[in-house]
């Protein structure tokens, strides 16, 4: 996707929720992207019946995909996924270029009650111990790359940095805030999330890579010092943000980059819009039912009918057996 000429952030019109904003500080060598999600997650999230503690969990890893998966320069498809032994055992968050996003969770209630009860509901602890996979997808004729990183009690953001290190091996920090918020309207309370993220990558002009450094973290001797003290300085910046800052509607993600990086010129570039939109269809469906053994089909029937449920988006597909069984 082309971009458009980079803009000072102190002088465009903001690009309001729901939309990715990349973002350039020549000054430092950082390069990064930022956003903040507010119907299109209200949306995603609405149609599950997740206790709040899932929700929030859900949407700091839908923020996380969305930044990381709209950095992809051709169609194709970008999939986050966990698989641990924790009461939330698997998310995934399927983000789809330019900017189609989809997520569910999948959780123990008992287990998350139980959590609840003894006031130990954090995010890291519902998701324990296991892996977090990201996958690309080009499409047909190509080879998918995986990377996965372990998950051990670590919040997204550390398991994030992790998978920099791991597998990018690019400097990297990153910011997530999820929350729930309430609000009055003509008609009496009305519940909504907003969510904001931010990652920011030191990516030098020369283009070298330094394969070496821990994401995050900067050691003596990796870099020259003038590329250390750059690198020292945007991520001292970065870790002043505030969660409330990151989700703050009266704080558009404009704003904050000029507050954090305006000395040093924060140039900004142009915004990809992020919609919530599943890519379940009944034709699709359907072709998953006919490689089906009619032994299956025969399993799948209760009430006369085949019904399939979107995990994604809810949306309930009904199919009569005879369709399969001739």
């Amino acid at each position: 996707m082309e971009q458009a000429q980079p803009t000072d952030a102190g002088a465009i019109s903001v690009a309001g929720d729901d939309a990715v904003l990349p973002f350039a500080v020549e000054g430092l060598d950082v390069r990064g992207r930022a956003i903040q999600m507010g119907p299109a997650l209200s949306a995603l999230l609405a149609r599950h019946d997740y206790p709040l503690p899932v929700s929030k969990l859900l949407g700091e890893a839908v923020v996380l995909a969305v930044l990381l998966g709209s950095s992809l320069k051709f169609q194709g498809q970008f999939l986050l996924q966990t698989q641990t032994d924790g009461p939330v055992d698997m998310l995934v968050v399927d983000f789809r270029t330019p900017g189609d996003i989809r997520a569910y969770a999948r959780f123990d209630k008992e287990r998350v009650a139980a959590m609840q009860e003894e006031g130990t509901l954090k995010p890291e602890l519902l998701l324990g111990n296991g892996i977090l996979a990201m996958t690309i997808d080009q499409g047909a004729h190509t080879s998918r790359y995986q990377g996965i990183v372990k998950l051990d009690g670590a919040s997204l953001e550390d398991v994030a940095h992790a998978y920099f290190a791991q597998s990018e091996q690019i400097p990297t920090i990153v910011r997530l805030a999820v929350a729930e918020m309430m609000t009055r309207e003509d008609g009496g309370p009305a519940h909504s999330w907003r969510a904001g993220g931010m990652l920011v990558q030191f990516l030098p002009q020369s283009g070298a890579k330094h394969r070496d450094l821990p994401a995050g973290d900067v050691p003596g001797g990796h870099l020259a010092e003038a590329e250390n003290d750059a690198w020292a300085e945007a991520t001292s910046l970065v870790q002043t943000v505030q969660d409330h800052e990151l989700i703050d509607p009266e704080v558009p993600v404009e704003r904050l980059l000029y507050r954090l990086f305006h000395e040093r010129g924060v140039r900004v570039f142009e915004p990809s819009a992020v919609r919530d939109q599943c890519s379940c269809s009944r034709d699709r469906i359907e072709g998953v039912l006919r490689g089906f053994s009619a032994e299956e089909i025969t399993d799948s029937i209760e009430d006369g009918e085949i019904s399939v449920t979107c995990e994604f988006c809810s949306a309930k597909y009904s199919f009569e057996p005879q369709e399969f069984l001739g």
